[in-house]
């Protein structure tokens, strides 16, 4: 049964997702990611191994799980391939996935989770809910390995991603959006450093990393050798599908507070017309006796 005859069309979260399933519907150099057959909210994904890196010619599988509430609450990141970074079969704990609701921003995407899954690969994992701290060479050995390595699912990976070729940098857009994508665990390593954690100053900033309040850090960036993306996926992620986006969820919020207003309209009528009858009965009352 196809995807579009089994969910609400209404649903600003279906909506979304068929969008992005034609966005990300022809492979990339870097990434793939489709959703499954049956399942709209469950998508499987292949990365390529960041170049320059211990990861670098491997191929990475993994599944996207998806809340009904998509895209204002984040996706759930799960990789399937051994890579020596993060544990398979485990929900990974990223400032971009579900262990943390309160950093994800909507205008974000699976697209956006993506690149910045590939971008954290050469990071240190400081202890955080599925990392795994491998040497370089142990990641090298399973970067070879997962070239043969295959899905239940979807079959070889290493044939989902097309051959790599010279490929445009990314936009000024999406290079922002991902300096603002921080490992959470950078600010719980400055909390146990510094111990409790210190109140914000007046007017500072309390949605970055305290490392990054306290003039430490930086945000995130992209490392430079893999600041690559391809030109068909570069170029449907343009700035009007963004504000079409927020578009959708202005005016779904919008209706939500209509029917709330009519609701709360609807009981307090019911209240006043309830009183009102009381009243009625009460002054009978007292008049027949």
């Amino acid at each position: 049964m196809p995807l579009e005859t089994q969910y609400s069309l209404r649903s600003p979260g279906v909506k979304r997702l068929m969008r992005e399933a034609i966005e990300l519907a022809n492979p990339t150099e870097e990434y793939y990611a489709c959703p499954l057959d049956d399942n709209l909210f469950e998508w499987h994904f292949t990365v390529r191994g960041p170049p320059e890196t211990e990861f670098e010619g491997g191929y990475y599988h993994g599944r996207i799980l998806l809340p009904p509430q998509y895209p204002m609450q984040p996706p759930n990141i799960i990789l399937l391939t051994p890579n020596g970074r993060f544990e398979v079969n485990k929900k990974i704990c990223l400032s971009i996935s579900g262990y943390h609701p309160e950093t994800w921003q909507p205008s974000w995407s699976i697209r956006t989770a993506l690149l910045a899954l590939i971008a954290f690969m050469p990071t240190k994992g400081v202890g955080t809910i599925g990392s795994l701290d491998y040497t370089p060479e142990e990641r090298q050995v399973l970067a070879r390995k997962s070239k043969t390595w295959e899905c239940s699912t979807c079959g070889k990976i290493s044939e989902k991603l097309i051959s790599a070729d010279n490929a445009p940098t990314l936009t000024q857009e999406e290079s922002t959006m991902l300096e603002t994508i921080a490992l959470k665990a950078e600010e719980e390593v400055d909390n146990k450093k510094d111990g409790n954690q210190l109140p914000a100053e007046s007017g500072e900033d309390t949605s970055l990393p305290l490392s990054i309040r306290k003039g430490r850090a930086v945000p995130f960036s992209l490392p430079e050798t893999f600041s690559e993306v391809s030109v068909r996926h570069r170029n449907t992620a343009s700035s009007s599908g963004i504000e079409e986006v927020h578009q959708e969820i202005t005016d779904e919020i919008l209706r939500a507070s209509i029917e709330r207003s009519k609701r709360d309209k609807f009981w307090r009528v019911l209240v006043y017309v309830i009183v009102a009858v009381i009243a009625v009965l009460i002054m009978r009352r007292l008049f027949l006796m």
